[in-house]
């Protein structure tokens, strides 16, 4: 969008969303800040959902054992997975909000922060409409040939890529 010296922000969201893997389902709300209260409301939305057993969550290793581990004792079902600093790979639902940035956010032309909203909900009614549950094909079998591998290229003094 076009910015004139004129231009005054129209403030922010912020987006936080949870994906349950096995279902394909996508969980999100717009906050107007970041923290415990979002992240419970967040939880709560997620657990009351009817059929929804428990709820496995990664939280960056920066905010470990802080504030977000006194989330736990409150909700019984919920574990907090500390997931490694370079592996958002990993967690799926940052590759959802990867895929948002691309191809809502990008880009930022939203008249209100309205429009803003409504365009993300939008996209995850869609993106939940659309999903279908994530099949990993990397058994505990390929895993062990892997570190059998591994282990055996360590003991010759060779690299494997």
């Amino acid at each position: 969008m076009r910015v004139e010296h004129e231009y005054k922000r129209g403030g922010a969201w912020v987006y936080i969303a949870a994906l349950d893997v096995h279902h394909a389902r996508l969980f999100g709300r717009c906050e107007s800040k970041n923290g415990i209260a979002p992240f419970d409301r967040l939880v709560e939305q997620v657990m009351t959902r009817v059929g929804f057993s428990g709820l496995w969550t990664t939280v960056p290793r920066i905010a470990a054992p802080g504030p977000w581990s006194a989330c736990k004792p409150a909700i019984p079902r919920l574990v907090l997975v500390h997931a490694p600093v370079h592996a958002s790979w990993l967690n799926q639902v940052e590759i959802y909000f990867s895929i948002v940035q691309r191809k809502i956010l990008t880009p930022n032309d939203f008249p209100d922060l309205h429009s803003l909203a409504e365009r993300l909900v939008d996209f995850q009614c869609y993106g939940e409409a659309t999903a279908r549950p994530f099949e990993w094909k990397f058994t505990r079998q390929d895993l062990m040939e892997l570190m059998n591998r591994l282990g055996q290229a360590e003991s010759n003094g060779r690299r494997v890529a």
